[in-house]
């Protein structure tokens, strides 16, 4: 019993601030640091920025982006005509896929989602 009166009391310790003699002074000090340098951070920041920029965009002129784009769209028209072979031959799926099998493995995970939920509740507490 007496641990929970130290641990109130030690809350209401931490809650309340201690007020200092020199907190304005204190705070503008902080204030005129932050803001001595922001100029000069910005200009930085923004230089910084744009040299990254020309940097992404001559690597992407100097790697021949539009060229490996178009080989990209080949590729995805050999993919497209593939999958429409494989199309016939996944029919006995369909069934599965509208039926209830659906229903009962989004239970099935449903239920494992809420084991694993309730372990890391049990663990938490």
């Amino acid at each position: 019993m007496a641990e929970i009166d130290f641990e109130r009391r030690l809350d209401r310790l931490f809650a309340e601030a201690p007020t200092f003699t020199d907190e304005a002074q204190f705070a503008a000090g902080v204030s005129r640091r932050l803001d001595r340098g922001w100029r000069t951070r910005s200009w930085m920041i923004g230089a910084a920025g744009l040299a990254g920029g020309l940097v992404g965009v001559s690597q992407l002129v100097m790697g021949d982006v539009l060229q490996r784009v178009e080989a990209a769209r080949g590729s995805i028209s050999i993919l497209r005509d593939s999958a429409l072979h494989i199309r016939p031959l996944a029919e006995w799926l369909e069934p599965l896929l509208n039926g209830g099998g659906t229903v009962w493995i989004a239970a099935a995970l449903a239920v494992v989602m809420l084991g694993f939920a309730v372990t890391r509740v049990i663990e938490e507490i």
